[in-house]
């Protein structure tokens, strides 16, 4: 078993992440998007990165498979590597909001107990959940990577929904039905909440 480093010790700046805020003339803040595969996280995320950008919001978006093609590229679907996938996303989501940007995260991340640990990393009010709920029969009626198909016939194993559980949010701050509504009234409950929990204010 490889030895971990104890010898570090965390080094101080004088640049604090209120000092990058102000300069960027924003809050920053974590939008997480949880669901079942399919439910939609991805197209939400990105339509609520538009409508941030066309504010003048300065934002970043992580998408599940987009860091699994660079960051976690060596980890595969097991509970063990799926629970290090959420666990480096959540440090690099940290990382963008003390450089002052919004960052918006599309993952499975089924588990609660990952999720739990990705909003200790954050200051109180700095992480909100964004359940995509959509029925897992609806999700395979979508499929629009044929990922449920090849999962009914055993050739992906560990397929969330299917042969791996999906833990539901027991109390996400926005609950998303993407399956009766459009997208954009989806981002608008959003962009409700963030404009009510004065989440969109500027600092300048």
């Amino acid at each position: 078993m490889q030895k971990l480093e104890t010898n570090v010790v965390w080094q101080h700046y004088s640049i604090s992440k209120e000092h990058r805020q102000r300069i960027m003339g924003q809050k920053s803040f974590c939008v997480w998007f949880t669901g079942l595969p399919a439910a939609g996280k991805s197209t939400l995320a990105n339509a609520l990165e538009c409508r941030l950008y066309e504010m003048g919001i300065r934002t970043y978006l992580l998408d599940g498979d987009n860091v699994r093609k660079g960051l976690c590229k060596d980890l595969g679907f097991s509970e063990k590597d799926r629970r290090e996938n959420i666990r480096r996303v959540a440090e690099v989501a940290k990382l963008f909001v003390d450089a002052g940007i919004v960052i918006i995260t599309a993952f499975i991340s089924p588990y609660r107990a990952d999720r739990e640990m990705a909003r200790r990393l954050f200051a109180p009010g700095e992480f909100i959940e964004v359940y995509v709920k959509c029925p897992l029969s609806e999700c395979e009626r979508r499929d629009p990577k044929g990922h449920y198909r090849k999962a009914r016939a055993q050739q992906i194993p560990n397929f969330t929904g299917i042969t791996a559980p999906y833990e539901e949010p027991i109390n996400p701050e926005v609950v998303v039905e993407n399956f009766n509504v459009t997208i954009d009234e989806s981002v608008n409950k959003i962009m409700n909440y963030l404009r009510e929990a004065r989440y969109l204010l500027s600092l300048t």
